[in-house]
């Protein structure tokens, strides 16, 4: 029986440019995987000037992510790799790496990393150190216009505007003035109903319009942002549905026909809500059929019956023998018709003995 043996036959020259000299231990060390190697050799064979880190080597040589971490711990476990943290000029932190061809001790590598010299980076200072000069905005501060909306749609929807509010002290001291005239010429009339901001009458339905509106955000998604400044707005709306004849349910309904599709964003649904009701149509009522009586089979045993039309505390039934609509017992006594038979002689009443009287035969 022959066995087959292998024999490995091995050609070496020397390279005469672009080597490195290391020892075999670091190839045949029995706890380094390939890659811990592989990463080891390739940071010794860069130039001694370069700064080149782990991880770059680690993404030239293509090692992964779980394999270059596994990698770096063995070889700083076996003192191939030392690194630490010191605060450098300008207050930045600098991490330190040094790898060796030998193992070495802590100390050892804090000693070689003492005589090191930090990098300088007065080039590469972070823009945020430096605070930019601030450059005032042109103008003085004005309010944001309210829900976003231009001047337009306030001066179309709303009363208060901005150039109406600034009246002069004059005007306003003539309006104030009116007022408590008016004030008191009403103190006998009963006090009217309370009044919104745009000046008109509050109608008898805003409480129920207010409450319309706050349960609005629970329709839908889109709603649930409405601003609360708007909600008196929206509610004297919803009030003049209301006052048409409207009901809660009929604007609910309106409104959610009136939101776009699903997936649509509503940027501003306020001004969605309030273009909705801004018009309000009139109700119109459905016509029904006029309502068919109802047909009321009667048992087997009440057919041929008909209901009395006399005094009866309840419905009193009873079968005709004609056209008949009272009862027997309703229905007038028959008138009796005179008869030629004699009437029946009274009855003769009895006089005791003592009172008669003896005629003579």
């Amino acid at each position: 029986m022959e066995l087959d043996s292998t024999v490995i036959y091995r050609h070496f020259n020397a390279p005469s440019r672009a080597f490195s000299q290391f020892s075999h231990e670091i190839i045949r060390h029995p706890r380094l995987t390939s890659d811990a190697v592989r990463l080891l050799t390739w940071q010794l064979s860069l130039p001694t000037h370069a700064r080149e880190s782990f991880s770059t080597t680690a993404q030239r040589a293509r090692i992964g992510g779980c394999a270059f971490t596994r990698a770096k711990r063995q070889l700083k476990e076996e003192g191939f790799v030392h690194e630490r943290r010191i605060q450098g000029p300008g207050g930045r932190w600098v991490t330190q790496q040094l790898v060796s061809s030998t193992p070495l001790t802590s100390d050892e590598a804090a000693g070689l990393l003492a005589r090191s010299p930090l990098p300088t980076c007065t080039n590469r200072v972070s823009p945020q150190v430096v605070p930019s000069p601030r450059k005032p905005a042109a103008g003085q501060p004005t309010t944001p216009v309210t829900d976003g909306y231009p001047d337009e749609y306030l001066r179309e929807d709303t009363s208060h505007l901005p150039a109406e509010a600034a009246e002069s002290a004059e005007s306003v001291e003539a309006v104030e003035a009116v007022e408590a005239v008016e004030a008191v010429e009403a103190v006998d009339e009963p006090a009217p109903a309370s009044l919104p901001a745009d000046g008109r009458t509050a109608g008898p339905h805003l409480e129920d319009a207010r409450a319309l509106v706050g349960a609005l955000p629970l329709l839908s998604p889109a709603l649930r942002h409405i601003p609360p400044g708007m909600r008196d707005e929206l509610a004297r709306l919803a009030a003049r549905w209301l006052d048409a004849g409207h009901s809660s349910a009929d604007v609910h309904e309106h409104v959610l026909r009136g939101l776009p599709g699903t997936g649509t964003p509503v940027h501003r649904p306020g001004g969605l809500v309030r273009y909705l009701l801004r018009d309000v149509p009139p109700r119109t009522l459905p016509t029904l059929p006029p309502p068919t009586p109802a047909r009321i089979r009667l048992s087997v045993r009440l057919e041929g019956t008909r209901e009395c039309s006399g005094p009866h505390t309840q419905p009193m039934l009873f079968r005709p023998l004609a056209d008949e609509t009272l009862c027997a017992e309703c229905a007038p006594a028959p008138a009796t018709a005179p008869s030629s038979a004699p009437a029946t002689p009274p009855e003769a009443t009895s006089v005791p003995d003592t009172d008669r009287v003896h005629t003579p035969s």
